[in-house]
């Protein structure tokens, strides 16, 4: 069983037999629940820290674990109403709503419920991540000498220098800002090269969260059609020209959610389109350690071909590593570099020295090249099964592309679903049937042309998940496409 499912089980459980102590009264010892319960003494620490979070119990170092006291009273609930009108008492003036849906994103950070089958995360599940190497290298930064101190604002430099050197080309260290994680990389770009209410360039597909990213900065996404072969430049160049706008924001490799590589003629046309148009390209450089291991040899990052400063670079290291490991690199060549910097150091001051140090750790050890060739080998083989799997149990799902990195695939119900709720009512499906799946309604910043579904291979266990779940969601299918009245009673 997996540690996240045995903590909820063992909350539930402890939760139902609190009333059994009376307020003030010990529970039994970790040692006596660990036998009792047959998990782990790790696992038995984490329910109680969380039943300690929601102020049911009290831990005392030494003495154990006791029910909490009841509160004497509790604080009026208050009337925040009010809230409704300041928010958007001066809307109407707003070029861009500055309200937020954040649901493409929750889709790929929230924990399924227990016993749902994710092929809906966006990060590598526990048995995939280098938990042992992050732990050898956090417990090793930690006693590193100045470790918990304040670091360069701009980020260590040894880190510096190991991002450039991955970007390539004529990147150097000083051109480089470390940042906590991709998405706040993507934020403080975003802020640096468009004011409010301006347009912004964006793939469709795309990733939502960089739809979300674009509109609280009150930007407005305008949508540039993808192929097999990456964003379309002679749409890119119609867009500069119709819009005006001055940031394209794209992922060349291994796009988020086509898989597509951008093309090597392409890589040029887009560069020289956005340089004539004066405007920046914001390269999320995302999943680059996440290349299959019969993928052909990798084209260089935009920014390692960009002598210009057309090119504002994100890469990061957490979906090689871990949802919690935020570190990235954000690396611009120019004067729009201290633009970067300023905002992020007003925004968050600098990554934890303890993250870098860590990071720094992981990254010159022998066990970081080793997990990158397991993780390679392992995804190419979780992708085959997953690909293997829908073309035996859903063959009227398209796969029109089967990318060679990343850690999902984009598949296309049939002609027709788009517009009758087919892909929201196989979505509710498919959880019913113990499966969570992403749609693909939240990945287009305008009308969809189809109805698809993001289907992940790295959340999971391993293949015999993969398996199971496309089992799960071909009866979901069956209920919610191929047959939506089977279920419904006469009459209604």
């Amino acid at each position: 069983m997996h540690e996240r499912s045995s903590v909820a089980e063992l909350v539930e459980q402890l939760r139902r037999e609190l009333d059994r102590y009376s307020p003030g009264g010990k529970l039994p010892s970790s040692r006596a629940l660990v036998e009792r319960f047959r998990v782990s003494p790790v696992t038995v620490s984490r329910a109680l820290a969380q039943l300690a979070a929601e102020g049911l119990v009290v831990t005392r170092p030494g003495a154990g674990a006791f029910r909490a006291r009841p509160h004497r009273s509790e604080a009026p609930a208050g009337d925040t109403s009010w809230q409704e009108v300041a928010l958007s008492a001066d809307g109407a003036a707003d070029l861009v709503p500055r309200t937020v849906d954040a649901s493409g994103v929750t889709v790929s950070l929230a924990a399924p419920p227990p016993g749902v089958l994710e092929l809906s995360g966006g990060y590598l599940h526990p048995s995939l991540q280098p938990e042992r190497a992050m732990a050898a290298a956090l417990a090793r930064a930690g006693r590193r000498p100045g470790a918990w101190g304040r670091p360069p604002l701009e980020g260590l430099p040894e880190l510096r220098e190991w991002f450039a050197r991955g970007i390539g080309g004529a990147v150097t260290a000083a051109e480089v800002l470390i940042a906590a994680g991709g998405q706040a990389a993507l934020a403080t770009a975003l802020r640096a090269l468009a004011p409010p209410g301006s347009p912004v360039l964006v793939e469709s597909p795309t990733y939502p969260g960089m739809l979300a990213l674009a509109r609280a900065a009150g930007l407005r996404p305008v949508p540039v059609p993808v192929d097999p072969d990456g964003v379309r430049p002679d749409l890119l160049a119609d867009a500069f020209h119709a819009t005006g706008a001055r940031v394209f924001v794209c992922q060349p490799l291994f796009q988020n959610p086509t898989g597509a590589v951008l093309a090597p003629t392409r890589r040029t046309e887009v560069l020289r389109i956005a340089r004539e148009a004066g405007a920046f390209v914001v390269e999320d450089d995302y999943v680059r350690r996440l290349v299959h291991a019969d993928a052909a040899p990798l084209p260089r990052p935009l920014a390692a071909d960009d002598p210009d400063g057309v090119v504002v670079h994100v890469g990061s290291l957490t979906k090689a590593t871990s949802p919690s490991f935020r570190v990235s690199a954000l690396a611009a060549h120019g004067p729009v570099l201290e633009r970067l910097r300023a905002i992020q150091v007003v925004d968050s001051f600098f990554v934890p020295r303890p993250l870098q140090e860590a990071a720094l750790e992981l990254v010159g050890s022998p066990a970081w090249p080793r997990h990158l060739r397991a993780l390679s080998a392992e995804l190419k083989t979780r992708r085959d099964a997953m690909t293997s799997a829908l073309a035996r149990q859903l063959p009227d799902l398209a796969l029109p592309h089967i990318p060679s990195g990343g850690y999902h695939l984009w598949v296309r119900l049939p002609d027709g679903a788009v517009g009758s709720g087919a892909e929201a009512a196989l979505t509710a499906a498919a959880l019913r049937a113990g499966v969570a799946v992403t749609p693909g309604r939240p990945y287009f910043s305008a009308e969809p042309p189809a109805a698809h579904l993001r289907l992940s291979f790295a959340a999971v266990a391993g293949t015999g998940e993969i398996a199971e779940g496309v089992r799960r969601l071909r009866a979901a299918y069956d209920e919610a496409v191929r047959n939506p009245l089977v279920n419904e009673r006469p009459g209604l």
